[in-house]
């Protein structure tokens, strides 16, 4: 099967334009593996894994595929200066990040090589990223699943990629060969898939949620909600998110005190840390107050749906493709139809243009 080379493929390293994302609780070792030896590139979650099993996780994932691979954390999480040392340290290709990033560790990254490439969900987040020394930008539009923005991908992606001069990946909404080729026509250099590789047979999601998933077969019922930490996100309906719409702001408030402690004790970041981080991004015009205290909501009520298996109390962060997938392929079955479905479809176009 022949590889399709874009200057994303020649950055990073890999067969295929086709990037796993970093789907917190979901994109461990054997999923990015999986992804890399089937000629994609994937993301480590390392926002979710534990401080002391991430060497471990990167370890295992090299130990797995002798493909590069990424790591994705939040500049400001309680470990984020050690995971910056272990993927130096470690020879890991990318790193992808999402906002507020620190110029000293991107500073750093870059000086050993290491590409980063951090998530984007606005133009003016785009270029300010290409300024702080991004080496490829990942534009997500608005059907994308988790947090997301009001802005569909056929209107961002061409702004985005008209305004800077780095790759630019283009992800909500894809989930085959025909969309990695709208995708490159639009100008993007590959496409960044999470809600199609969550449901893969690779996937480490347990079955009762993954069965949610499966059987979200319109896309209408994938809906966004800000009631989960006050912010945007797009998600399959369930009882939780039913009960959290009807609730008010105080049991709303109780239940991200709640998440926090859990979130803290779990990430070991101190309460002090919390703070900081707290302010910076209110400083920054991020978040508010309420959506700061209940941004820890989103990591552990995830955690129930895609750890723990209760997909009733839990969130489903999804994509709207969700609503037309019904199969749960491996990632090298995934990925080897994409190519051969985007081959098929480049090549029509190229009568068209002959």
């Amino acid at each position: 099967m022949s590889s399709i080379n874009t200057r994303l493929t020649e950055l990073l390293g890999c067969k295929y334009p086709i990037i796993q994302t970093a789907m917190g609780w979901v994109a461990d070792p054997k999923l990015v593996a999986a992804t890399c030896n089937a000629g994609g590139f994937g993301f480590l979650a390392g926002a979710t894994i534990p401080p002391e099993d991430m060497e471990k996780a990167i370890v295992e994932t090299q130990g797995l595929t002798d493909q590069p691979f990424g790591v994705n954390f939040h500049m400001y999480q309680a470990n984020a200066a050690d995971i910056v040392d272990m993927v130096v340290r470690h020879g890991v290709r990318a790193v992808s990040y999402s906002r507020s990033p620190g110029k000293e560790m991107i500073t750093k990254l870059k000086a050993a090589g290491v590409v980063c490439m951090p998530t984007v969900g606005a133009l003016k987040h785009a270029i300010k990223a290409v300024e702080m020394g991004a080496d490829a930008v990942t534009v997500q539009g608005g059907e994308g699943g988790g947090h997301t923005g009001s802005v569909p991908t056929s209107i961002l992606l061409p702004q985005v990629v008209d305004a800077v001069d780095v790759p630019v990946i283009a992800a909500g909404g894809f989930k085959d060969g025909r969309g990695l080729v709208s995708a490159l026509a639009y100008g993007a250099e590959g496409i960044a898939m999470g809600t199609r590789f969550l449901m893969t047979s690779d996937s480490p999601v347990p079955p009762k949620t993954l069965d949610r998933y499966v059987n979200a077969n319109n896309p209408s019922s994938i809906i966004i909600s800000r009631a989960i930490d006050g912010m945007p996100q797009r998600m399959i309906t369930n009882e939780l998110l039913g009960n959290l719409e009807k609730a008010g702001g105080i049991k709303r408030l109780m239940m991200a005190l709640t998440s926090g402690l859990a979130y803290r004790k779990y990430t070991g970041t101190s309460v002090f840390q919390l703070i900081k981080s707290a302010v910076k991004m209110r400083g920054e015009g991020e978040l508010s107050a309420a959506q700061t205290i209940m941004s820890a909501n989103a990591p552990m009520v995830i955690q129930k749906a895609m750890v723990d298996g209760k997909p009733a109390e839990g969130v489903l962060p999804a994509g709207q493709v969700a609503g037309v997938i019904n199969s749960l392929l491996s990632c090298e079955e995934l990925i080897k139809e994409i190519v051969q479905e985007a081959n098929q479809q480049l090549q029509k176009l190229s009568k068209l243009a002959s």
